[in-house]
């Protein structure tokens, strides 16, 4: 089953934040912010947050060594793969 969209209103989100920080401590699922009934924001907890930066880091990563490769530059397979080793080790739980 996949993940279930959470959508709230900004006026309930100005109501009750503390019980909305509740649910995303909770759950770990994203809230959509709507305004005027259309999307205007996301809010995600800090575990999430930490995921996507840390994924984001790996991404970037990788398309620097394709570059690296296309140019001829970069580092042998060990020095790589002992990178890898070290950051996928770091990752937030």
């Amino acid at each position: 089953m996949g993940k279930l969209i959470n959508i709230l209103p900004v006026s309930n989100l100005r109501q009750d934040a503390a019980k909305v920080l509740k649910q995303l401590r909770d759950n770990k699922n994203s809230i959509i912010i709507t305004q005027r009934g259309r999307a205007a924001a996301v809010i995600i907890g800090v575990e999430a947050y930490e995921k996507s930066e840390h994924d984001k880091e790996i991404l970037h990563l990788l398309a620097k060594g394709d570059r690296e490769i296309e140019t001829g530059d970069g580092y042998d397979i060990d020095t790589v793969l002992a990178e890898a080793d070290l950051l996928l080790s770091q990752e937030p739980s």
